[in-house]
């Protein structure tokens, strides 16, 4: 169960966890549940997210605190989230001049291509709120690009 959450990290969850209790009636959207992780911290994929109970739409099911706790719990032991060290290194490999800037057109094609891909809407978004200007070659710092993806958690809607 939630045991081996500290009562700080309980604190955090119930905090969390009434922002997305948008009726006030104790139950949050299991749509919101991935939002809710990421406000915690986490960097659940949707995969996991459907795994744990989170649905693709809105009113399908109802979470409540004492349900999201082992949920918590539990993602926060999983080995498949990535950090920003990790993300950093995966877009290290697109640095041809290894000066902390990679094409653009090679970010966008990481982000709509591979693992949970973004369309085009959603990569919009990212980009707009993210986003520094790219060169005259068209290279854009991926540090700080990554950095504010990350630090905003900029939520990303999958629902189709």
């Amino acid at each position: 169960m939630a045991h081996d959450l500290k009562d700080v990290e309980i604190e955090k969850a119930q905090f969390v966890f009434s922002v997305y209790d948008w009726e006030g009636t104790g139950q949050m959207d299991a749509m919101d549940l991935g939002n809710a992780l990421r406000a915690l911290n986490l960097n659940p994929t949707i995969d996991l997210i459907g795994k744990m109970g989170g649905t693709q739409k809105r009113g399908e099911k109802k979470v409540k605190f004492d349900e999201f706790l082992p949920i918590f719990s539990q993602v926060k032991k999983e080995k498949e989230q990535g950090c920003y060290e990790d993300f950093l290194e995966c877009l290290k490999l697109y640095d041809k001049n290894e000066d902390g800037t990679m094409l653009l057109a090679e970010l966008q094609h990481s982000l709509t291509a591979l693992g949970e891909r973004l369309d085009d809407v959603e990569l919009e978004n990212v980009f707009k709120d993210c986003m520094d200007p790219e060169d005259d070659d068209g290279n854009i710092p991926y540090g700080p690009f990554l950095k504010k993806m990350m630090d905003n958690m900029v939520v990303i809607d999958h629902v189709k």
